[in-house]
């Protein structure tokens, strides 16, 4: 029994978005892969129906975007998510699902999951979070934005004795402005605006600040930052 589809065939031209779907419904799997397919500039390179599968498919994949589903069978989302960015620490996942409660949304953030938007998000807002995955960014639906907004104005209210994690004093100053940055939520085409340095060298400062503070996702770092 097949445990993935590859998709078939050459994208829609040389600078297509690569996403690999990990989704249990077949319906809603099938419908993810034409909406990509059909969309220019998107190309869906895989879609498995279970974690297992996933972890084998993808980090030889090296697609540019995953869509993840949470609620997946004997492996949910957040689960999966930690095991692939052992395997693909540079593979960006974006949550899809149904669920919007805090809980799901933090178990996948801190799982190392870049974004986190609800299934019923219209088709081109869908495309745009992929776009800004691919760039960079960490998009959310409103509703989890501000829940994200809440957790951290909570957990900035807590007591706590805690310094911010040794591993930041290791830190160069320019690393340390990025992170600043991105404790704010700003997108990678953001943080460079605003410290005038290139996308790309955002991306390198990022690699080295995920090295050095042992973490795999923006929401680990800035948790490190905060001291938390």
């Amino acid at each position: 029994m097949k445990t993935a589809t590859e998709e078939k065939g050459a994208p829609r031209g040389a600078k297509a978005i690569r996403v690999a779907l990990v989704e249990d419904d077949p319906g809603v799997r099938a419908n993810l892969a034409a909406m990509l397919n059909d969309a220019p500039g998107f190309h869906c390179a895989a879609a498995y129906p279970d974690g297992p599968a996933a972890l084998r498919g993808i980090p030889g994949l090296h697609p540019d975007v995953v869509l993840m589903d949470i609620n997946l069978p004997g492996m949910l989302g957040p689960e999966c998510v930690r095991h692939l960015k052992l395997k693909a620490p540079g593979v960006p996942v974006l949550m899809l699902t149904v669920y919007d409660d805090s809980e799901q949304i933090f178990k996948s953030l801190m799982a190392g999951a870049t974004g986190y938007l609800l299934k019923r998000t219209p088709r081109e807002k869908l495309l745009a979070a992929i776009r800004e995955v691919n760039s960079g960014g960490a998009p959310m639906s409103r509703q989890i934005a501000r829940r994200v907004v809440q957790f951290f104005q909570e957990i900035e209210q807590m007591p706590s004795t805690v310094r911010r994690a040794p591993e930041v004093a290791s830190l160069t100053e320019k690393e340390g402005m990025v992170l600043a940055e991105l404790a704010k939520g700003l997108a990678y085409k953001e943080i460079a605006e605003v410290l005038k340095i290139s996308f790309e060298t955002v991306r390198t400062h990022v690699r080295s600040i995920y090295e050095k503070l042992h973490v795999h996702s923006r929401t680990e770092a800035v948790l490190k930052y905060l001291g938390k």
